[in-house]
């Protein structure tokens, strides 16, 4: 058996998936990250609205909610940067190449014969 964090993954799906260890560590690492950018997001933001609260007057409630939610943001935008990393990874492990993510874009076709009468997509002479 092999040990996934508190569950216990059969041996036969740990043989299917060589990747499987590699790929459990990724994703623990992503979301200590996660947790770490809150964690370290939320706090410089309140200090810093402790240091600017002459200058900018208002509740530590709203202080408090602004350095939640810029932490949350924060910590959202890191763990989805990791675990589409630890994605890739699990695609190279398994297939043995990483996986496109570049945009692809179709350029429009340029009609044939611009010369004569176009007609629309539905057959209507366009003049």
């Amino acid at each position: 058996m092999v040990n996934l964090g508190l569950s216990k993954v059969d041996d036969a799906v740990a043989t299917k998936h060589p990747g499987l260890q590699q790929y459990a560590a990724c994703q623990s690492h992503a979301f200590m990250k996660g947790t770490g950018s809150f964690v370290l997001g939320t706090g410089v933001l309140f200090s810093l609205q402790n240091l600017l609260q002459k200058k900018l007057p208002y509740r530590l409630q709203w202080n408090l909610l602004l350095s939640i939610v810029t932490g949350s943001v924060c910590s959202y935008l890191v763990t989805r940067s990791e675990t589409l990393k630890c994605s890739d990874l699990w695609m190279y492990l398994e297939t043995g190449n990483y996986p496109d993510r570049t945009p692809h874009t179709e350029e429009p076709a340029e009609p044939t014969d611009p010369s004569g009468p176009r007609t629309t997509q539905y057959g209507d002479v366009m003049e």
